[in-house]
């Protein structure tokens, strides 16, 4: 069988939401451009971005209360807040965007309305909430959030979650009408079947990378392979973007990069109580978080989490943490063990010594009975019956352990791109606010890669096409930020935020 050999000016690992995204930039900013897209399964957003593996949708900051972490003074530090739901707008006007240009017909196949709340008992924590309410509605990218101590009202905003709860205990909550359920899945097949319809771009789904090598004539060497029919090809290409979620740091790591030495990852896998009844799915709208027990990393924040899901209403409860060697769903065991290497050993040894508190939980959680689960459930739901809810398998992460001066290693719980100097690969490590991000991310990469043409006028105008707010921050300019909201909210068929109070 004769090896297949291409020269596509762009190959993307991977057949998830960055990939998707970043295929989708390119080809609008340089239409000519040839990319292929290489996937290991036999579909796409089968991974990290499929709805039932992506443990939070449309991450704003609106609730997340481990993006708001309390200062040793007692003041509330919501910079990450700021970030995260101004990145988050940039997503939205880029959807917006792919929408009144016909690229996406129906934005309600993948986005829809859905409050956002962070609830909390007990005095210590509702002082903390009242806090960051009061920090975060000065900034005008959380202008019309509703904090509320009054059984009553939260009573109408979360029914399920206030009934039979104990009434001599004090409890907030805080809400954001205009937050958002978002379906990566969904979203993810939308943007590729439109690049599947562009000149230039082919798509491989069951082909595998194997290897990748850097020749003198600059271009990268990727090998793939079918896994169905065994045909070999390979790709000879000035730019590899490494989009394969749990997949990518193996990946990055056989490029041989030396930005990639000393990257390691740590891999968690994630479980689900979902809703089987319909009446009790019917009684709660919105995503409703809770602040993780002390000790606890920001991954285990507990929510009682409205989605829809392939056009149904879902309800689930969660993440309950686990552990596994996979770095991916449908992985291997031996992804962990091959991942470390001479050159990692020392900061993934360092990251996990002053991460005991970490391994102790994850052991906790993976020794966790139904009975465990429930209990965790019932201080959300008090009424939940066990026959209601069933234990649903959900996506892997891979925490990213990087190299730290002072400590030998550390673990990161965010999103980070690793490219080579030169910006002809690039690779994608690390979970969330992740998919919810991807717009502002791979602006971020496009100009790290690609800094010529980025930096052309041709570039700068198409990239303020896609997104109007580029090069501005809504987070200093209130009435931008209202206007922009407004926008994206009638184009993606959203509820009408109530106007800002000046």
């Amino acid at each position: 069988m004769d090896k297949i050999v291409t020269e596509p000016d762009v190959v993307l690992i991977g057949a998830g939401i960055m990939s998707a995204t970043l295929g989708v930039m390119l080809k609008q900013l340089q239409p000519d451009l040839t990319i292929e897209i290489y996937e290991r399964l036999d579909e796409v957003a089968a991974e990290s971005s499929d709805a039932w593996n992506n443990a939070g949708t449309g991450h704003s900051a609106f609730c997340e209360l481990n993006y708001t972490p309390e200062k040793p003074d007692g003041s509330i530090d919501i910079s990450k807040a700021d970030v995260i739901a101004e990145w988050f707008e940039q997503s939205r006007q880029f959807w917006a965007f792919l929408v009144e240009r016909g690229i996406i017909k129906d934005p309600k196949d993948f986005i829809r309305s859905v409050p956002h709340m962070s609830f909390v008992w007990g005095d210590k924590n509702v002082n903390f909430l009242q806090k960051r309410y009061k920090a975060m509605t000065n900034s005008p990218l959380f202008q019309g959030m509703e904090y509320s101590e009054d059984v009553d009202q939260l009573t109408q905003w979360m029914p399920l979650i206030m009934e039979g709860r104990d009434d001599q205990c004090k409890v907030a909550a805080t809400r954001m009408e205009v937050g958002t359920d978002v379906n990566f899945g969904c979203l993810t097949r939308h943007l590729f079947d439109y690049l599947k319809k562009m000149g230039g771009v082919e798509m491989h789904l069951n082909h595998e990378v194997r290897s990748f090598r850097r020749k003198a004539d600059g271009l990268w060497r990727v090998r793939v392979k079918n896994i169905t029919t065994g045909q070999k090809r390979t790709a000879r290409t000035k730019f590899v973007f490494i989009g394969a979620g749990g997949g990518s740091l193996p990946l990055l790591l056989a490029s041989g990069i030396p930005e990639g030495k000393g990257f390691g990852g740590f891999p968690v896998s994630g479980q689900w109580l979902k809703c089987t009844n319909p009446d009790v799915i019917a009684r709660h709208q919105a995503k409703v978080y809770g602040k993780a027990a002390v000790g606890s990393p920001p991954m285990s924040v507990p929510h009682l989490d409205t989605r829809v899901i392939n056009g149904e209403k879902a309800l689930l409860f969660g993440p309950y943490a686990g552990f596994t060697t996979k770095f991916l769903k449908k992985g291997s065991f031996f992804d962990l063990p091959l991942s470390i290497k001479v050159n990692n050993l020392r900061p993934m040894l360092a990251a996990g010594y002053t991460n005991i508190p970490l391994t102790k939980y994850l052991i906790n959680q993976v020794l966790q009975s139904p009975e465990d689960r429930m209990a965790a459930l019932r201080e959300y739901v008090p009424t939940a019956r066990a026959e209601d809810w069933e234990l649903e398998i959900a996506g892997q992460r891979v925490q990213v352990i990087k190299k730290d001066p002072k400590r030998g290693g550390v673990l990161e719980f965010g999103t980070e791109v690793v490219s080579s100097a030169d910006g002809t690969i690039a690779a994608l490590l690390g979970a969330s606010p992740g998919a919810s991000t991807a717009v502002s991310i791979m602006v971020g990469l496009i100009h790290k890669c690609f800094p010529e043409k980025a930096a052309t006028s041709e570039w700068q105008n198409k990239i303020k096409e896609m997104i109007p707010s580029y090069g501005l921050s809504l987070a200093k300019n209130p009435q931008l930020c209202e206007e922009t909201r407004a926008y994206t909210g009638r184009v993606l068929q959203l509820h009408e935020p109530h106007p800002v109070q000046r």
